[in-house]
């Protein structure tokens, strides 16, 4: 089996990798050397956002892995505090400085409240056509959201990265992506390891002889999902990635599904959320 991991493609010829490693919440100063032993397991895809505040770490860690720029996927996401055009040009133009090459740059929230999301998608989308960043996306948007930048713009989003695990599994939303030729992210896929203390997905890792993790993971790769769990150190980053090395049956798929409460986890809604994190100032 080959030890990266597969691939799914986006709707503008780009492919991404289809587990990733999330980096929020990684401890300062770590994350170059996390980086590389990730890449030794296989991945090939790190999911970072300005305001995590490692843009800098992240692009450290490129430039010390032993693999060609053009074999890593690399996103990060435009802050809070920058919505509106120029802001999120000037926005994306700090994180290439700290990162280098970006391959797909999403907007973090959409702040209905504030009504700048059209303008941010804006951005994104001159960005893209004067060939600074591959791919473009949204996390955390609706339906609505989505028909309004794509109407305005005529440039749908590649991605929609949402909170999404067994409990709360956006069917709607993820029908809807589906319908428009756009991947459903999932992040917190472990539900900050709530999920794992689930009895049917401790049954059936138990049977399968495998952790709650690997488990659940797997559920997302066969859902057709994009996955970023999140690991500290290097047994957590083997551990997840070897959800790659079995198959749920039909059976166990079914009742992982079942979990489904179509309720946040964390209260998070993208309708009425806001936040001016991460404002650079003039």
């Amino acid at each position: 089996m080959d030890n990266t991991a597969q691939t799914l493609p986006l709707r503008d010829g780009a492919a991404i990798p289809q587990m990733g490693l999330g980096v929020m919440y990684v401890p300062e100063g770590t994350l170059p050397a996390l980086m590389r032993e990730a890449a030794k397991v296989g991945y090939r895809h790190f999911d970072t956002a300005t305001v995590y505040g490692n843009e800098g770490e992240v692009g450290e860690g490129l430039r010390s892995l032993d693999l060609d720029r053009s074999e890593v996927f690399v996103t990060t996401k435009l802050q809070d505090g920058m919505h509106g055009y120029d802001n999120a040009l000037r926005a994306f133009d700090a994180s290439e400085a700290l990162i280098g090459s970006i391959d797909l740059y999403l907007i973090h929230w959409p702040q209905p409240a504030k009504d700048l999301y059209a303008e941010s998608w804006r951005a994104l989308v001159r960005l893209q056509e004067e060939g600074r960043v591959r791919s473009i996306g949204v996390a955390n948007f609706t339906p609505d959201m989505i028909d309004r930048i794509t109407a305005e713009t005529g440039v749908a989003p590649v991605i929609n990265q949402v909170e999404l695990h067994p409990r709360f599994q956006q069917r709607e939303l993820r029908a809807y992506n589906a319908a428009k030729g756009i991947l459903t992210q999932a992040w917190s896929p472990l539900e900050h390891g709530l999920i794992l203390k689930q009895e049917a997905v401790i049954e059936i890792a138990q049977r399968l002889g495998r952790s709650a993790a690997q488990v659940v993971l797997r559920w997302h790769i066969q859902s057709g999902l994009v996955v970023i769990p999140k690991a500290a150190d290097a047994k957590h980053l083997a551990d997840n990635f070897a959800a790659w090395d079995f198959e749920l049956s039909e059976a166990d798929m079914t009742r992982i599904s079942a979990l489904d409460q179509n309720q946040s986890s964390f209260g998070l809604d993208p309708n009425v959320y806001q936040s001016d994190r991460g404002r650079i100032e003039a």
